[in-house]
């Protein structure tokens, strides 16, 4: 794997594509959650403390091809300089000839931040032209957004192939997003158990089909298990559930009991046994525990039951590989949050214990490991929901595959 390790930057401009998509105060602007931006300094600072000079480009929010004041990356200079510990120049354009006048004017240890990508349509529709004009920034590449590398987006995809195989990289925000879901999925110390959780069957159903082929166990929980539910036979009240998908899942169900058969593959498949419900979707609401298989019409699922709680409890601490997406119930709620809360101190708790290798990845998923401060008792914390889900799905993604092939326009 390329990363920035394996460059020297003297008298390099290295153009870096980072996620700076941060959530803003509506009314101030100001950054509210600046976790995106801190984890970029690294990266940044090995540039310029090899002789370098940067210039970093990201999109923020959806301005869908207008320049929108709220949707500038002004609204971040301030936090950048203070990770960073320097001022940064700043331009109101991406590829204007004012911002290639100051991109090729940088010094030597000079940081130059440009305007919201996404205030030019071709970024999000890949153009090859407009990505060769961000090229024309910098002397080497660097792809430091994992969270967007799922996007064949210009400047996340088709820039990289305006350069050198030796003059493009990962920065290490992604390099380690990349080595760590290369390690579970391609090489997990067995068994091996994924965690899949969420509202929706639809979003899901590719990524536990994939999960087939790696995983020991499959733990599934959230309103996705209702659809399975009711795939069953069972009936999950007024649950959320997808009718549409109950053919796709007992299929999946299907295949599950194929592998067994054949002896291809030894996986377990589990489903909540119990759920605690509620008769509004409301942290307020009426609750009270049914079996998941036969809850009452008026009554909806809402989060797992203790019985679950225990059963994947013993399925986690067993585990010596554990990737968790989606949360088990409403876990906003605090009524509702037991589930999710007891399966995260699980997973916290079977890496520290045995020394499970642990990867966290969704943002639901980090939410609630941050909400129950356990960030830093598990192994690996993914900053990309999508493209994590597109990863595990794919084995890759349109931006790893730009760095590591070898193609130069």
């Amino acid at each position: 794997m390329i990363t920035v390790d394996s460059l020297n930057f003297k008298n390099e401009r290295a153009l870096i594509r980072v996620d700076f998509n941060v959530p803003l105060d509506k009314s101030t602007f100001q950054v509210t959650d600046e976790t995106r931006i801190k984890s970029a300094i690294p990266t940044i600072q090995k540039v310029l403390k090899d002789g370098g000079s940067v210039v970093l480009m990201s999109h923020l929010g959806r301005p869908k091809g207008t320049k929108e004041k709220k949707y500038s990356l002004a609204h971040t200079i301030s936090t950048i300089e203070k990770h960073l510990g320097q001022k940064i120049k700043f331009v109101d354009d991406c590829i204007s000839s004012e911002a290639f006048d100051q991109s090729s004017s940088l010094k030597s240890g000079e940081v130059l931040l440009l305007e919201n990508l996404r205030f030019y349509a071709e970024e999000e529709k890949g153009d090859k032209s407009f990505a060769e004009k961000l090229a024309r920034h910098g002397t080497i590449y660097i792809n430091d957004a994992f969270g967007t590398a799922h996007r064949s987006h210009a400047s996340t995809t088709i820039v990289a192939s305006f350069f050198a195989k030796n003059k493009k990289c990962f920065g290490y925000l992604m390099a380690k997003e990349v080595e760590n879901l290369r390690k579970i999925l391609n090489h997990p110390e067995k068994p091996f158990t994924a965690i899949v959780g969420g509202a929706k069957v639809s979003d899901k159903i590719k990524v536990l089909e994939a999960l087939l082929k790696v995983a020991d166990n499959i733990i599934i929980g959230g309103a996705m298990a209702f659809t399975f539910v009711k795939a069953q036979g069972g009936n999950p009240g007024k649950s959320l559930c997808e009718d549409d998908y109950i053919e796709t899942v007992l299929n999946f169900l299907n295949q599950v009991e194929i592998k067994k058969s054949k002896e291809i593959k030894n996986i377990r498949v589990f489903l909540p046994i119990d759920a605690v419900c509620a008769t509004e979707f409301a942290d307020t609401s009426n609750k009270c525990i049914y079996p998941i298989n036969n809850i009452p019409s008026d009554w909806m699922g809402l989060d797992i039951g203790p019985k679950s709680i225990n059963l994947f409890k013993d399925v986690i601490a067993s585990s010596k590989s554990i990737l968790w997406n989606g949360p088990m119930g409403v876990f906003e709620f605090s009524n509702f949050e037991e589930g999710t809360k007891q399966i995260a101190y699980a997973v916290a708790e079977t890496t520290k214990n045995y020394h499970a290798f642990s990867v966290i990845g969704g943002g639901d998923s980090v939410a609630a490991i941050n909400k129950f401060h356990l960030g830093e008792q598990v192994s690996f914390i993914s900053t990309g929901g999508g493209a994590m889900l597109e990863f595990i799905e794919n084995g890759s993604l349109p931006g790893i595959d730009a760095i590591e092939r070898d193609i130069v326009l």
